[in-house]
């Protein structure tokens, strides 16, 4: 399956997986299976995107257990959230 978010990607597997773009932030979505995302930080101030940032830490506090932040919601409603903010 194949979709592409301007401003949004999925991160490669692997040792790429650990570079992080300048202008970006690497987060992990999903309930069960996770899925890292390569986000844009400009959506830290939108208050959708803030709205998945409190989900997380109510969820998870400090303790993100892929090492990196974790968002507890499904893989499409943050693509919808994210979607959203690529309109803007």
């Amino acid at each position: 399956m194949g979709f592409h978010l301007p401003g949004m990607f999925t991160a490669k597997q692997g040792a790429e997986a650990r570079n992080v773009p300048k202008g970006y932030l690497a987060v992990y979505v999903g309930e069960v299976q996770k899925k890292r995302f390569m986000v844009p930080i400009s959506y830290l101030k939108s208050p959708s995107f803030q709205n998945l940032l409190s989900q997380a830490e109510e969820e998870f506090r400090f303790d993100h257990p892929m090492g990196g932040l974790t968002i507890p919601c499904t893989e499409e409603v943050f693509v919808d959230v994210t979607r959203s903010l690529n309109s803007l």
